[in-house]
């Protein structure tokens, strides 16, 4: 029975995916300890796992090649930070100025990119680990040669890190996908709800929850793009590197697809309340989300996955549903307590076949997702490389961030005035373990305010945690060779739940202070210091992030506004130029402005979720930000419906040019107003009521896909007077003393 139940746990993908994470966390702890017992240096067990720790925060995401280089400049940075707290520590003022000048200088490194902020950041943390190795209290001497023994510690987890990233290059990549069909997956289901024909429903509000959640998604699409760019081969790309380029192209066209809305979902719960052909449609979008949550185990456990007949079914059910709707004496279109006019009829049947044109694409593309031999319509399979290549490169990110406004820049200058602040009350009261108070300020000082605050709430509570469960290890398991394989754990727990867990992770870290001290010393007499440290240091971040050059997001959200409506025109514009001609081709400058378009919708719904978490004084245009957020999400919806329905038979129309034409015009204008806190007339120009005017000409002969184009771009238009208004609102409720201007 246990045998079974083992095995059936171990089938499940997030536990062998977890396993799989934590096995070179293993390697490197157990080496360690292994190494110290047998050669009978328990004095050197703390440098070397504390090099160990630094070391594996450096790490990202990488092939073997990337990870070596990597790992390379991590070694020399190291060495670097070691020996400058070496040559400064006999002089205390010397020394404040070392670890504040890094505290300023390190996290300005992260503008160039996540590998250069992950060896910043660990560097910074490196440089505080040589300090309390190296200026050890006399009570407890540590082995000479401590900075050899952190840079040996490092070295042996890099050595570890580069051998199994060419071992397992496939496992990242696999592990990326597995996250991006999850969050497919989800919002797949959230986006079901929208369809539920029931009066009275909330559509706000799920439109706020898809927008938000529209976020996680591009995020693991850039991650798994990242994944995939850090493993091309310019003359030569394995069978499986295809294969994961195979299905990250299938997710990104079921991304565009789940984003498309073909008409407001009030008029069809309308006009198709007597019906159950929402419902089909319903059913069939959370089969479809179901798929690709299926999909996603089985890419963990690495099993085959075939279509489910289930949703074979739905989709047979749906479209009988919808000829029955179509029939021409349907009398099932019409409202319980109105009217709807035959313009509104033919405008729901319009969107609702055009609705199930779309999921039987997307359960096409779902279906044809492990067949690597599947044509993409696509040519152009290359990825944008974001990775600076050449010094200007460089130097035009860090130069980006040369300004006082800048977030990196206050987060620096924030960060070391913390660092001298709690290096200030280290020398006054003479705590003898006062570096942790500098290594609780490292770790909770984040750039966001709401983000401190959560991570500082997180590790007192991580930090009390462990410490019982310290205390509990050292007083059940007195036997040193116990405590030296739950020192292994403890440091594995760290990093198996540092981005998901904080909390279990600071008691794991905590757990690995306590037992590997006591390996040398005595474990309890640490207790009280480490938890009037971690107070200490987190009271000074809190502290600082509150009052020190604070980096609102409340006072950005105009600026984002403005690059979500701007990468919108661009991504109109690349749309519109596939309707004819070369038809529907993913190239990559179309990519690009799709991307870039999710890019800013997600940053706009991150600044907001940030900026709820600012205190009530600042974050006045909250409301008006979250509106906004809602309108740019549902056009951003519609511009993707007409991405989804890219057609190379289908020519647009002279009136159509024209309308996309004028939309993108007033969306950059209205982005341009937004930077520039211009407020603009919230009516209707008179180059809008004519583009609105030639798209409701009909005609009878027209393809069915042009009159689904048209519809798009009315309801798009439809929504640039609200646009406006809430942008006129959000420039209001953020504006300066000074106040805003006027400009028509």
């Amino acid at each position: 029975m246990m045998n079974g139940l083992s095995w059936k746990a171990w089938r499940h993908g997030r536990l062998r995916e977890a396993f799989s994470s934590s096995v070179r966390f293993v390697f490197g702890f157990a080496g360690i300890m292994a190494v110290c017992w047998l050669m009978d240096w328990p004095n050197a067990i703390t440098p070397l796992l504390l090099g160990v720790i630094a070391s594996a925060l450096s790490e990202t995401d990488d092939s073997w090649r990337g990870r070596l280089l990597a790992q390379t400049i991590a070694l020399c940075c190291f060495a670097l930070m070691i020996f400058a707290v070496r040559l400064s520590l006999a002089h205390p003022a010397s020394l404040m100025l070392v670890l504040a000048g890094a505290a300023f200088l390190l996290p300005l490194l992260g503008a160039v990119g996540d590998r250069y902020r992950a060896i910043a950041s660990a560097t910074l943390i490196m440089s505080l680990y040589a300090a309390m190795a190296i200026d050890a209290p006399a009570s407890r001497p540590i082995m000479r040669g401590q900075e050899i023994l952190l840079l040996s510690g490092a070295a042996w987890y890099g050595v570890i890190s580069i051998a199994w990233s060419a071992t397992f290059p496939k496992q990242p990549v696999d592990q990326n996908l597995a996250r991006l069909f999850d969050a497919l997956g989800t919002y797949l289901n959230l986006k079901s709800r929208l369809l539920e024909p029931v009066r009275g429903i909330d559509l706000e509000q799920l439109r706020l929850a898809l927008a938000m959640h529209n976020g996680r998604v591009v995020d693991a699409l850039n991650a798994a793009k990242e994944s995939l760019v850090s493993r091309m081969n310019p003359t030569h790309a394995p069978e499986w590197l295809q294969a994961a380029l195979h299905r990250y192209f299938i997710a990104q066209d079921l991304h565009e697809r789940t984003s498309s809305s073909h008409e407001q979902y009030a008029l069809l719960a309308d006009a198709f309340f007597h019906s159950d052909v929402l419902y089909r449609c319903q059913r069939v979008l959370a089969l479809l989300g179901n798929d690709c949550l299926a999909i996603a185990e089985s890419i963990r456990t690495q099993e085959n996955w075939s279509p489910n007949m289930a949703t074979k079914r739905a989709i047979d059910d749906m479209e009988a549903a919808i000829a029955r709707v179509e029939a021409p004496n349907a009398a099932i279109c019409n409202k319980i307590d109105g009217e709807i006019s035959d313009e509104g009829r033919a405008r729901s049947k319009r969107a609702l076949r055009a609705l199930a044109s779309n999921l039987g694409a997307m359960a096409e593309d779902i279906s044809g997702l492990f067949q690597q031999g599947r044509p993409r319509p696509q040519s152009d399979t290359t990825l944008q490389d974001r990775q600076p290549r050449k010094l200007s490169d460089f130097r035009k990110r860090l130069c980006a961030q040369m300004s006082w406004r800048a977030p990196l820049m206050r987060h620096a200058i924030r960060l070391s005035i913390a660092v001298t602040a709690g290096f200030t009350l280290m020398l006054i009261t003479g705590d003898t373990h006062g570096y942790w108070i500098l290594l609780t300020i490292v770790f909770v000082c984040q750039p966001q305010y709401g983000a401190t605050l959560t991570r500082l709430m997180e590790r007192i509570g991580g930090t009390v945690l462990g410490l019982v469960i310290g205390w509990a290890i050292l007083r059940l398991f007195p036997d040193e060779l116990t405590q030296a394989a739950l020192t292994v754990v403890a440091g594995v727990l760290f990093f198996m739940t540092r981005t998901t867990r904080y909390t279990w992770a600071t008691a794991g870290i905590t757990m690995l202070v306590l037992l590997s001290f006591n390996q040398v010393g005595d474990g309890y007499g640490l207790i009280v210091p480490r938890l009037l440290d971690t107070l200490a240091g987190s009271l000074i971040a809190g502290i600082s992030v509150w009052l020190v050059l604070p980096s609102w997001h409340s006072r950005r959200l105009h600026q984002l506004a403005a690059e979500t409506l701007r990468t919108q025109a661009q991504y109109l514009r690349e749309v519109v130029a596939q309707y004819g001609g070369p038809g529907k081709q993913d190239n990559l400058p179309y990519r690009i402005a799709r991307r870039d378009a999710h890019n800013a919708d997600a940053a706009l719904s991150g600044a907001l979720t940030a900026a709820s978490k600012e205190p009530g004084y600042v974050r006045r245009n909250v409301g008006a930000g979250t509106r906004f957020l809602v309108l740019s999400h549902t056009l951003l919806n519609y511009l993707s419906a007409m991405g989804a329905h890219r057609n190379a038979d289908l020519k647009a129309a002279d009136d159509v040019i024209v309308a996309a034409h004028c939309l993108q015009t007033v969306l950059e204008e209205l982005a341009a107003s937004l930077k520039t806190r211009l407020a603009m007339s919230a009516t209707e120009r008179p180059e809008e009521l004519a583009a609105l005017r030639g798209l409701m000409v009909h005609n009878e002969n027209e393809a069915e896909f042009h009159r689904v184009l048209r519809a798009q771009l009315i309801l798009a238009l439809h929504l640039l007077p609200s646009l406006r208004a809430t942008a006129n609102e959000l420039l209001r409720a953020s504006r300066p003393r000074g106040g805003i201007q006027s400009h028509k």
